[in-house]
C-alpha cells in the first residue's frame, strides 16, 4: 500500500528508517533497507518522508547533506536539520526515493509484486498475500488464510524467502500466528489440587 502523500505515478523504493538522533548537529542513525547506502545517501539526494499526518514533516522531502559511518552505525545529515531537536522530530520516519524503471535492488519489492503471492509453510500453501501495511517499526504482510486475515511481520526471521517468479513467499511463523494454540487446561483454576484432603494414616 503506497500512502497517498507520496508521489503518485512514480515507482518508489523504501531505503531506510530514521531510528535515533545522533549528536548535537542534526545527525540521525539509520536502519538501512538498501544494499547500496553510499550510492543512495549521496549529498543532494532527495527523499520522500513517510510520517504521521500530525508530524510537522508531513508532506515534506529531505535532502541529504552528508552520510557517514560512525562507530559502525550509518548516520545521515540532512539540509535544514541542524540540531538535535530537529533530528528528534524525525525519529521513526521512513525514507523513500524514486526508482529508475531499470533499477533492481536485492531484497526490495514493490507492494504490487507481493500482493497475490501464495504463502507457503513446510511446502503447504496456507494463504495468500492480500496487501502490505507499512509501519514505522516494520512492514506487515496481510495474509488471507481461510476466513481470517493474519498479520505477518515482514522480517527475514519469519519470511526468509520471497520468490516473485515462482509466485510465493515462504514463511517460518512462530506457533500461534496462523492457528489457535490449544489452551492449557484450567489455566484460571486454583493451582491447588481439586481433590479433598488426604486421609490420615
Amino acid at each position: 500500500m503506497v500512502p497517498k502523500d507520496r508521489n503518485q505515478g512514480k515507482n518508489q523504493l523504501r531505503v531506510g528508517r530514521l531510528v535515533k538522533a545522533h549528536g548535537l548537529k542534526g545527525g540521525l542513525k539509520l536502519e538501512l533497507y538498501t544494499d547500496n547506502p553510499e550510492g543512495r545517501f549521496v549529498p543532494g539526494a532527495v527523499f520522500t518522508l513517510q510520517v504521521p499526518e500530525a508530524s510537522p514533516w508531513h508532506g515534506k522531502d529531505l535532502t541529504v547533506r552528508e552520510y557517514r559511518v560512525m562507530n559502525g552505525n550509518p548516520v545521515v545529515f540532512f539540509q535544514d536539520v541542524d540540531d538535535r531537536d530537529a533530528a528528534e522530530s524525525l525519529v521513526r520516519a521512513i525514507l523513500w526515493i524514486d526508482q529508475d524503471v531499470d533499477e533492481v535492488e536485492e531484497d526490495a519489492w514493490f507492494d504490487h509484486q507481493l500482493v497475490g503471492l501464495d504463502v507457503v509453510r513446510e511446502d503447504e500453501v496456507i494463504g495468500r498475500v492480500v496487501r502490505v501495511e507499512h509501519f514505522p517499526a516494520q512492514d506487515l504482510l496481510i495474509v488471507k488464510a481461510g476466513d481470517r486475515e493474519v498479520m505477518v511481520p515482514f522480517v527475514a526471521a519469519i519470511v526468509p524467502t520471497v520468490d516473485v517468479a515462482a509466485g510465493r513467499v515462504i514463511v517460518t511463523p512462530p506457533p500461534g500466528l496462523f492457528e489457535e494454540l490449544p489452551e492449557s487446561a484450567d489455566t484460571d483454576a486454583d493451582p491447588e489440587p481439586d481433590a479433598g484432603p488426604a486421609a490420615a494414616e
